[in-house]
C-alpha cells in the first residue's frame, strides 16, 4: 500500500507542475502512444525486467550484483553477431543473435547459482566476481569497440517499435511480469521460494531441492538481465560494454526494497517491485519538472527509500502510534443517581 501511495503522490506533484498531460497518453503521428508517463514506462522496462529477476533472487536470501555486467554481455553478443553478418536486416539473423545472447546469459546465471548453491560461496562475493569481470568479457566480445546496428531494423524494433500502439518494451516487461506472477502465485514455486529463503536447511530436510531452486532463480535473473540488455541495445542501436547497464543493479535492488520484499529472504512481492520501478522512473522526471537540477537525483532516491522503509516498518508505525494509544481516556460521566443525590 505504501509504495502505491508514494507513486500517487509523485503523480499528483507532476500534474500540478506540468498539467494533466503528464498522466494522459497522447497519440503520435505514427499512431503510437506517447506522453510523459508512457515514456516513463517505456524507459523503465529494462529496469523492471532486472528488478523482477532480482526479486526472486532476494526471496531466496541472495543478491545478484552481476546483472549490469550481464546486461552488457547480452547486448554485446547480439550486436556483434549482427554486424558480423553480411545482411543485418535478415530476420533469421536477428532471431539467432537474440537467442545466442539469451542462452549465454542464462548459462552465466546458472554458473552464479552453482557457485552459491553447490560451492557455498556467499552470493555477494559470487556475483561480485562476474560484476568485475563481466564488462571485460563484453569488451572482448566487441573488440573494445561500440558495435552499431542502426541498419538492422528487425533488431531495433525490439526497443523502438510498437504493437497495437503500445511500445514493445512495455509489452515485453508486462508479459514477463505476468508469467512470473502466475508461476509464483498459481503454482507451488512461490511457496518453495519463500521456504528456501526463510530457512534453506529446514527446506532441504523437508524434501525441497533448495539447491536446484537457487540455481533456477539466478538463471532467471540473468536471463531477465540479458533480455533487458537486448532492449537497451535495440533502443540505442548500439552496445556500449563500458556504460551499458552501469549501476543498474543498484536501481534494481532499490526497486525491490521499495516494493516491500524482505532482503533477509522469504516474502516477496513482484507487483510491489513493479511499483518501485515506476516510482524510480517517475521520480527522475519529477526532479526536472519541479525545477531541480539533475544532481538531486541520487539524493531524492535515498529520501524515497528512507521514507518508504520507515512507513513499511511495523516498529516505526508502533512508535508513532504509541503516544496516541497512551493518551488518557476522558472520564466517564457520573451515574444519574449520584447527580440527583448531590
Amino acid at each position: 500500500m505504501w509504495p502505491l501511495i508514494i507513486l500517487l503522490a509523485l503523480i499528483v506533484v507532476n500534474i500540478v507542475a506540468t498539467g494533466v498531460d503528464f498522466i494522459v497518453p497522447s497519440v503520435n503521428e505514427d499512431g503510437r502512444l506517447g506522453g510523459a508517463f508512457v515514456n516513463i514506462l517505456r524507459r523503465s522496462a529494462p529496469l523492471l525486467l532486472i528488478a523482477l529477476g532480482m526479486t526472486l533472487v532476494i526471496a531466496t536470501k541472495g543478491i545478484d550484483l552481476s546483472v549490469g555486467a550481464v546486461y552488457a554481455i547480452g547486448a554485446a553478443i547480439a550486436c556483434q553477431t549482427i554486424i558480423d553478418a553480411p545482411d543485418q536486416t535478415a530476420a533469421g539473423l536477428v532471431f539467432s543473435a537474440v537467442a545466442i545472447a539469451l542462452v549465454v546469459t542464462a548459462v552465466i546465471g546458472a554458473w552464479n547459482g552453482v557457485m552459491v548453491a553447490y560451492f557455498g560461496i556467499q552470493p555477494i562475493v559470487a556475483t561480485l566476481i562476474l560484476m568485475i569481470a563481466g564488462r571485460g568479457i563484453a569488451q572482448l566480445v566487441t573488440g573494445g569497440q561500440i558495435p552499431k546496428v542502426q541498419d538492422s531494423s528487425p533488431f531495433t524494433e525490439l526497443g523502438r517499435g510498437a504493437f497495437l500502439a503500445v511500445p514493445i518494451p512495455i509489452w515485453i516487461a508486462a508479459l514477463v511480469l505476468t508469467a512470473l506472477a502466475l508461476l509464483t502465485r498459481r503454482t507451488a514455486l512461490g511457496m518453495l521460494l519463500e521456504s528456501v529463503g526463510g530457512n534453506p536447511e529446514a527446506s532441504r530436510l523437508a524434501g525441497i531441492r533448495s539447491k536446484g531452486i537457487t540455481v533456477l532463480v539466478y538463471l532467471v535473473c540473468a536471463l531477465c538481465a540479458g533480455l533487458a540488455g537486448l532492449i537497451g541495445a535495440a533502443n540505442l542501436g548500439s552496445a556500449d560494454a563500458n556504460n551499458g547497464g552501469l549501476w543498474i543493479e543498484l536501481d534494481a535492488i532499490l526497486a525491490v526494497v521499495i516494493g516491500g520484499t524482505a532482503l533477509l529472504g522469504g516474502r516477496f512481492f513482484l507487483l510491489g517491485t513493479a511499483i518501485g520501478v515506476v516510482i524510480i522512473g517517475t521520480l527522475e522526471d519529477t526532479i526536472i519538472n519541479v525545477g531541480l537540477s539533475s544532481q538531486w537525483q541520487f539524493t531524492a532516491k535515498a529520501i524515497v527509500v528512507f521514507v518508504v522503509a520507515l512507513l513499511q516498518s511495523p516498529e516505526f508505525r508502533a512508535w508513532i502510534l504509541k503516544p496516541i494509544k497512551r493518551r488518557p481516556a476522558a472520564p466517564a460521566p457520573a451515574p444519574a443517581e449520584e447527580v440527583q443525590a448531590k
